[in-house]
């Protein structure tokens, strides 16, 4: 008898333990098959249980909104967890394949939906929409900070504009980053400074806001209305073209309190020859960057160029050249031809793009030099090549990665370790002017690397006629 009840037992537990892992299969089933999702009464109430208390997003999302646009706030969405979701879906409506109660998008946000704020001149929230905001249950915080439209060397202007929102609706966060135009024609928002801001520390908590680490730059994009979970929101037109921007987006400002402290130390080179070259200079940078941007190869600002900028924020008007800088990874055979088709010369190809590659082309009297970068354990280098005398040099770089700065109106991209960079070319006295400078013996970062062989001088020392 005792063992009968054992076996009954057992049968019984194993029968239960099968149920269970049954029905959690056919929840886990319905969830990840739309097609499954809203036909019966069944799924759909399976559906709406697997979305409790995720609808925290849709509902405080869907009334901030109805604020928003009552005082015509030119938001859009820019989470890129929630772009991610969106990108994601391949056919049809975004709305259309789930039940209104699913919160397929916006519930993927972890309880902060970030939207991204158009600033213009007037971008600061009126009173009585903060009001009706708060009469809501929303608490809210503002940061503030300068004006990136008013910076310059020439201008101590201080104006102070919005730079970040935080609203915060039970556990719920909405972050607003006010992104304004530059001259440069492209977006930038400022860092969060939060230890400055307790009120937002203690909104935001520990949880991980996904901007405001650091400045960021993106293309200027075309905005288009939608609906995401019974939401009317405004989202990028591209959002891929614009998810591929926010890893490479960190951007650096010109130290433009540094710069006039230079220019009032060692004067500014106003001579009609300086002037002139500085506006060529600025012409042959636009023009290279145009071609770059057209076949996809990035670069940045290398050498004096680098040096121009980040010491003076300007072009240095001795140097009588400008120079860029290229992962030989990004090299394609169409950069030469793509230059020449612009109306720039080749002056001289050096090296192979295995070793050492080098490349300078010819507009006028100016000259446009592009070194290609390789990467060696824990440093960079670039070569350099003697076409006298074959012998080859090479320039080492601790690692360094890559932001977005403003350079005559243009947005260029400089070393974000540009202190380390610069020091390594131009040595602890970088800051001081040096009119006379050997590319071979004054760098401290250039050590000899060998010589090419005679035989190999016809493909790795080529010299053209620009006349």
């Amino acid at each position: 008898m005792c063992l009968w009840r054992r076996r009954k037992l057992r049968c019984f537990l194993f029968l239960l333990i099968a149920s269970i892992l049954s029905l959690i299969f056919q929840i886990w089933f319905i969830h990840n098959n739309s097609q499954f999702q809203g036909g019966s009464s069944f799924q759909g109430m399976m559906s709406k249980w697997l979305n409790t208390g995720n609808t925290d997003a849709q509902e405080n999302l869907k009334l901030f909104m109805k604020h928003a646009s009552q005082a015509n706030l030119p938001l859009f969405l820019m989470d890129p967890i929630v772009l991610e979701a969106v990108r994601n879906v391949s056919r049809g409506s975004v709305d259309e394949r789930r039940a209104p109660h699913h919160c397929r998008y916006l519930c993927s946000s972890q309880g902060v939906i970030t939207l991204g704020l158009l600033g213009d001149s007037d971008v600061k929230l009126k009173s009585d929409l903060l009001q009706s905001l708060h009469d809501d249950g929303f608490q809210y915080v503002i940061t503030e900070g300068h004006d990136p439209r008013l910076a310059s060397v020439a201008s101590m202007a201080a104006g102070k504009v919005p730079h970040h929102m935080l609203f915060r609706r039970h556990s719920f966060l909405i972050h607003i980053v006010v992104l304004y135009e530059r001259p440069g024609k492209f977006l930038w928002h400022a860092a969060v400074e939060a230890e400055k801001t307790q009120k937002w520390m203690s909104l935001v908590e520990d949880r991980e806001l996904q901007f405001g680490e650091y400045e960021g730059a993106y293309d200027k994009m075309e905005i288009v209305p939608t609906k995401l979970d019974g939401v009317k929101l405004n989202i990028p037109k591209n959002p891929s073209a614009f998810l591929q921007q926010i890893p490479h987006a960190r951007f650096l400002e010109c130290n433009y309190g540094q710069a006039r402290k230079f220019h009032t130390a060692y004067g500014s080179d106003q001579t009609a020859e300086g002037v002139e070259f500085v506006g060529k200079a600025k012409s042959l940078l636009s023009q290279g960057r145009a071609v770059l941007d057209r076949i996809g190869v990035r670069f940045w600002m290398s050498s004096g160029t680098c040096l121009g900028w980040f010491r003076q924020c300007g072009i240095i008007p001795h140097s009588k050249d400008v120079d860029f800088g290229i992962w030989i990874k990004d090299y394609k055979d169409t950069l030469i031809p793509a230059f020449q088709a612009a109306g720039l010369s080749l002056k001289h190809r050096f090296g192979k793009v295995e070793d050492s590659f080098e490349l300078s082309f010819q507009s006028g009297d100016v000259k446009l030099d592009i070194f290609f970068f390789y990467e060696e354990d824990d440093i960079m280098w670039n070569g350099g090549t003697q076409a006298r005398t074959g012998k080859k040099f090479k320039y080492i770089f601790p690692r360094f990665t890559l932001c977005w700065t403003e350079f005559l109106d243009m947005k260029v991209r400089v070393p974000c370790e540009t202190l380390a960079y610069v020091q390594a070319n131009y040595g602890a006295n970088w800051y001081e002017p040096v009119k006379q400078w050997d590319w071979k013996n004054s760098p401290p970062n250039v050590v000899p690397n060998g010589q090419w062989p005679e035989e190999e001088w016809s493909e790795v020392i080529q010299l053209f006629d620009v006349r």
